[in-house]
């Protein structure tokens, strides 16, 4: 298993791996310096759009997997997201993702964001695992936290196997197939 360039990632992109794609590292729009995102030499750094799940508190609910109560979070649609002190919000990339059969993809944040206490997760997406990502955010400062809509927030691995899965995600019927827009747990 070997980790992909920025021609093989160019080159999946044109095939429809990631739309809207940015073949270049963007780091300046309409004249203003911007977390960059876009190809770089061995992934691509995907963007966060302006919506944005984040925890509150207000109904006392618990946090449970199996019984996710959506009421644990505040919607909120605007260009930057504000991240309460010790706290947790999600959003969605910007880009949509079609992963190939052979292809495993990790997700790592971005230096700019850890050096203020912001961690991103996702989890892996799997070979032909396709939707937009749901992004994970955890502000582990005592302080409130920006996160910056349509700017670079994750950067994205791609790792292809010497041998193609017996079984992949589609074929799986896996529960997060094809999702849009900022997708809370399921069972």
């Amino acid at each position: 298993m070997s980790i992909k360039s920025d021609k093989w990632i160019r080159r999946q992109a044109a095939e429809g791996m990631i739309e809207p794609f940015a073949s270049e590292q963007v780091r300046h729009v309409n004249g203003k310096r911007i977390v960059s995102y876009g190809t770089s030499s061995y992934g691509y750094d995907v963007r966060c759009s302006n919506e944005f799940k984040i925890f509150t508190n207000v109904h006392s609910a618990v946090v449970d997997p199996k019984e996710f109560d959506d009421k644990s979070f505040v919607n909120v649609e605007s260009d930057v997201c504000i991240i309460p002190p010790n706290s947790f919000a999600l959003a969605r990339t910007v880009e949509y993702f079609r992963i190939p059969r052979s292809v495993l993809t990790v997700c790592l944040g971005k230096s700019t964001y850890a050096r203020c206490g912001i961690i991103v997760n996702v989890t892996p997406l799997e070979p032909e695992w396709e939707g937009h990502v749901t992004l994970e955010f955890s502000n582990t400062t005592p302080l409130p936290a920006k996160i910056y809509a349509n700017e670079g927030v994750a950067q994205m691995l791609f790792y292809e196997s010497d041998e193609i899965c017996e079984t992949s995600y589609a074929d799986r019927g896996g529960k997060y197939q094809g999702q849009t827009g900022v997708t809370l747990p399921k069972t």
